[in-house]
């Protein structure tokens, strides 16, 4: 059976499409998941690494990375994770079989104490997950061959 191809687009490849691809991988480490930007952070956001590590999920060794360098690549499904209406999503002019936006707000936006940005971050990384597994669940674990594993 062929490998799934995925690719993960938000603007700074720091939050959300990071969290999406280690949740994705670990959900299937049969699939291929890549995460990818328009304008690259120059890291992956501290927060977003200690909410996965709270997940069992670790993000730390993680670069950012330009959607430009996926252009020449093929993928079964792009996914836009862009949530707010100030964010422009992404376009990925690769070739793609599927796309689909399933947007989340940005948590590196969230303002307040210590703990209130973190609480956003929660929030955000438990309704990625969420929803990228009703995705992985009704449009990739079939296509798979349904290697799923236990949520983490």
């Amino acid at each position: 059976m062929p490998v799934t191809k995925i690719l993960i687009l938000c603007t700074g490849n720091s939050c959300r499409s990071q969290m999406g691809e280690a949740f994705l991988k670990s959900f299937d480490p049969s699939l291929e998941v890549r995460s990818a930007g328009t304008a690259p952070a120059p890291l992956v956001h501290p927060y977003a690494v200690q909410v996965m590590e709270e997940a069992g999920l670790d993000i730390s060794g993680r670069e950012p990375k330009n959607v430009e360098q996926f252009l020449n690549e093929s993928f079964d499904w792009v996914i836009t994770v862009c949530g707010d209406a100030a964010e422009t999503c992404p376009a990925f002019h690769g070739k793609v079989a599927h796309r689909v936006h399933i947007g989340f707000e940005d948590p590196a936006t969230a303002r307040g104490t210590p703990e209130q940005v973190l609480e956003k971050f929660r929030r955000i990384r438990d309704e990625i997950r969420e929803r990228l597994r009703k995705f992985y669940e009704r449009h990739i674990k079939q296509e798979s061959g349904g290697t799923a594993v236990a949520p983490p």
